[in-house]
């Protein structure tokens, strides 16, 4: 049993030696969570759970009904509801789910991350670009990792910018969802020349059924 105390909240969890970090919550995401406000009308994703840290801190401080959490692992999402049973916010909807694959809501304000950094970039890809459009007008995605070229520019290309922010040999990254870049991700609709939409116009004309 791990017994902690995150933003002035006494907080147990038990664990398997299956999952990421039992025996101790891992020092990156105390990172992360040293860098996170977590408001009343925040919606938060814990993007791979684990056995239920940052997701059952969340709901502590803002309510079940606010959060979500998922996770890969079957082992990790057994020890997240029974984690967050044993923390009073048994109500939080936790999924199994690769990814966002399982997630259907789409306006987050917060999602959270603690990615597998030590195999290769396919899986935070798939979390930066996915979690863009999960991602209200506003809102946060946060994530920790012990590297930090590749973060950087993913997550700056993505978003038009990332915030970073270096603690304990971790890197915390902070990029924004602007209205302003994605209002210039939408590209206009070229119209055709005046001639060009005659021929086009005379050619569907002729192959019209």
């Amino acid at each position: 049993m791990i017994y902690t105390n995150i933003k002035n909240t006494d907080l147990k969890f038990e664990t398997e030696a299956s999952v990421f970090s039992p025996n101790s919550v891992d020092i990156g995401t105390l990172a992360m969570l040293s860098e996170i406000d977590f408001l009343p009308d925040d919606k938060v994703l814990d993007l791979g759970c684990g056995y239920g840290t940052v997701g059952i801190l969340a709901a502590k401080l803002i309510g079940e009904e606010n959060v979500i959490m998922c996770d890969i692992s079957e082992q990790a999402i057994q020890c997240a509801k029974k984690n967050a049973a044993l923390n009073g916010v048994g109500n939080i909807e936790i999924i199994l789910s690769d990814g966002y694959e399982n997630v259907a809501k789409r306006d987050f304000t917060i999602i959270l991350s603690n990615p597998p950094y030590h195999a290769d970039f396919s899986v935070p890809k798939k979390f930066i670009e996915l979690g863009f459009e999960k991602i209200s007008v506003g809102g946060k995605l946060v994530m920790v990792t012990k590297r930090l070229d590749w973060y950087k520019n993913k997550l700056t290309s993505v978003f038009g910018g990332v915030k970073v922010r270096e603690i304990d040999g971790y890197y915390v990254f902070t990029a924004e969802k602007r209205s302003d870049f994605v209002k210039s991700k939408k590209k206009p609709i070229k119209k055709l020349s005046k001639k060009l939409q005659r021929r086009n116009d005379k050619f569907n004309a002729k192959h019209k059924k």
